[in-house]
């Protein structure tokens, strides 16, 4: 059995390129006593990746060069030599992008019964959705009455903290990039107030639409757009570092200058890793469940088909040209 898998070839100088990545096909070795082979059908495509693919180590080793690409997927089960794991069955975690991945069954999230669409795992229900729910509801801590501001609302992440805010009770605003996304923000998502950061001042509106401040600002974006968040602080301010979409791509990282804005709100500035809360996933994954079968929370995804097309779909996160989670069907 042959297994394309796809490689990183080369580190990327700012946004990524095709020619950054290789495709190769494989022989897939037998599996051992413990191992199972799962057949992928889903491979996610995070922010987080670009990160994985520069030299050096961060909260994670960097993926080597000529190595499959790390990468969130999900599929089924089609061999097990593992008592914990049954053929027919689902699981999602760190398979890589490629084909057919082997695994001793460490780190991987089982779905014994697939109640929703195996994608979602990937997504609402995955790690963005547990990144959302974990770096709000631990990190941000929201009280009922308070504004949450969002920025890179229209994502996965930024939409599912979004509407998780707006069930505890909080007045949301978030920003996106275009009238649609605002759109569906608004309408389908249930925000307050969204502002089109390409067309809007988005001072000026946050001025007017949080009178009072904000409570909680969950990052998603960084850059020119957490100083401005940075000025708005209420007192006892949570800021939620999540991402900084807005540098990966750049060589000099764009350091916050208003940063004792903090010190003026007595507030404080957390980063948020979603692989430290991996034992708290099934609660969060029945809340968020819950949430979906209630219609109190939805998702949006952006799905293209096909293995070989991996590279130009990752680069759309980059470009803004998704609209939903991005995935790629193999």
């Amino acid at each position: 059995m042959l297994n394309q898998q796809v490689v990183l070839k080369q580190r990327p100088s700012g946004i990524v390129q095709e020619n950054d990545f290789g495709f190769v096909s494989n022989d897939l070795r037998d599996i051992k006593e413990g191992e199972i082979k799962v057949a992928i059908e889903y491979i996610s495509c995070d922010p987080a990746m670009r990160g994985w693919m520069n030299a050096g180590k961060t909260y994670i080793e960097a993926v080597k060069i000529d190595e499959v690409m790390r990468g969130f997927a999900a599929g089924k089960i089609i061999e097990s030599l593992n008592p914990n794991y049954k053929e027919r069955e689902y699981v999602t975690g760190l398979l890589g992008v490629q084909q057919y991945a082997i695994s001793n069954g460490q780190g991987l999230t089982h779905i014994k019964t697939l109640n929703e669409s195996l994608s979602y795992h990937l997504g609402v229900l995955g790690m963005p959705g547990m990144t959302a729910y974990f770096g709000l509801l631990e990190k941000g801590q929201p009280k009922a009455g308070e504004t949450v501001f969002i920025s890179g609302a229209a994502g996965i992440v930024g939409s599912t903290v979004g509407q998780i805010a707006k069930i505890k009770g909080c007045k949301v605003i978030g920003t996106a990039g275009s009238a649609a996304k605002c759109k569906y923000l608004l309408e389908e998502c249930s925000f307050d107030a969204v502002i089109n950061y390409k067309e809007e001042d988005v001072a000026k509106r946050l001025k007017e639409l949080c009178p009072d401040g904000v409570n909680i600002f969950y990052d998603n974006v960084g850059g020119p757009l957490l100083d401005i968040a940075l000025t708005r602080l209420a007192r006892g301010a949570r800021v939620v570092i999540c991402g900084a979409i807005s540098q990966y791509n750049n060589k000099e990282l764009y350091g916050p200058k208003n940063y004792m804005k903090i010190v003026t709100a007595r507030g404080h500035i957390c980063g948020v890793i979603v692989f430290d809360y991996i034992d708290q996933y099934p609660k969060a994954i029945r809340d968020i469940s819950t949430w979906i079968s209630e219609g109190k929370l939805r998702t949006k995804e952006h799905i293209v088909e096909g293995l070989d097309n991996f590279p130009s779909t990752l680069r759309m996160l980059f470009t803004g040209e998704n609209f939903g989670k991005l995935l790629v069907k193999v």
